[in-house]
C-alpha cells in the first residue's frame, strides 16, 4: 500500500536566480519497505524529505498522503496531520535537556491528546522498554548516552503511532556499533509493523539495507533502486 506519493514536486527559492532545491521529484514510498534518500551533499536529500514530512511545502506539484493530496491544507490541517500520521528522527535528537526521557516521550502524546494521563504515561513507558531503556525513563539527557538519546528519540518519534517514519541522517553522531542499531530499528518498524520508513543517509551501509533506494543529484531523482544489497 502506498503511503506517500510525489508528483512532479517543486521546490525553489526566491533569487536571482532562483536557487532549485527539489526539480520534479515523482515517486511514492510503500508502507512495509524501508526507503534510503541517498546522494551528494548538497543535491537537495533533506528538502526532499522536508517536503514529504509536511515541514516545507513544494512550490509546485503535489503530495499525496495515503491517496489524499494534502498540498493546499493550511498549517494547522498539516500539523495536525503531521502529529496524527509521521514520526521524526534527525541526527540531532532535539530532546528538551531539562525533560526526562519518559517526559520527551510523552510531549507529542499529550500534544494530539488522544489518551489519558493513565495511558500516556503506559505508551510512553512501553516505547522506551521497546528500545531498550527500561529503567532509565527519569535520566535527563545529560545522563545518557548519545545511543541511548537517539533511542529516546526514536521512541519518540513512535509516541502517536504513527504510520510513517521519516529520518534525516539519524545515525550521524552515532558509532558503528549503535548506528547498526537504528538500522535494525528501522527495518524492524517496515518489515515488522508494516510502516513506511524514509531515511536520509550518507552511510552506505544503511543505504545497502534499504528494500529502495532513491537517489539524487542536483535536486532531481537520478535513479530508484529496489532490493537489499548483500552485505
Amino acid at each position: 500500500m502506498i503511503a506517500l506519493e510525489a508528483r512532479d514536486m517543486v521546490r525553489t527559492l526566491d533569487g536571482d536566480p532562483p536557487a532549485t532545491l527539489v526539480a520534479g521529484a515523482s515517486f511514492s514510498v510503500e508502507r512495509g519497505r524501508f526507503t534510503t534518500i541517498i546522494g551528494p551533499s548538497g543535491c537537495g536529500k533533506s528538502s526532499l524529505l522536508y517536503l514529504l514530512g509536511l515541514l516545507d511545502r513544494p512550490t509546485s506539484g503535489a503530495l499525496l498522503v495515503d491517496g489524499e493530496d494534502v498540498t493546499p491544507l493550511g498549517g494547522d490541517a498539516r500539523a495536525r496531520l503531521r502529529l496524527q500520521h509521521f514520526g521524526f528522527v534527525f541526527q540531532f535528537h532535539f530532546l528538551l535537556p531539562e525533560f526526562t526521557a519518559l517526559e520527551n516521550v510523552l510531549l507529542p502524546i499529550r500534544r494530539l491528546g488522544a489518551l489519558d494521563a493513565t495511558h500516556a504515561s503506559e505508551r510512553a513507558r512501553t516505547l522506551l522498554a521497546a528500545v531498550g531503556l527500561s529503567g532509565k525513563e527519569g535520566k535527563t539527557p545529560d545522563r545518557l548516552s548519545g545511543g541511548e538519546r537517539q533511542r529516546v528519540a526514536i521512541a519518540r518519534a513512535l509516541a502517536n503511532d504513527p504510520q510513517i517514519i521519516l529520518g534525516d541522517e539519524p545515525t550521524g553522531n552515532l558509532d558503528s556499533k549503535n548506528a547498526a542499531n537504528v538500522v535494525e530499528t528501522f527495518k524492524s518498524l517496515a518489515h515488522e509493523e508494516n510502516r513506511a520508513v524514509v531515511c536520509v543517509t550518507h552511510d552506505p551501509k544503511i543505504a545497502e539495507a534499504a528494500d529502495v533506494r532513491i537517489a539524487m543529484l542536483d535536486g532531481r531523482i537520478a535513479s530508484i533502486e529496489t532490493g537489499a544489497v548483500a552485505m
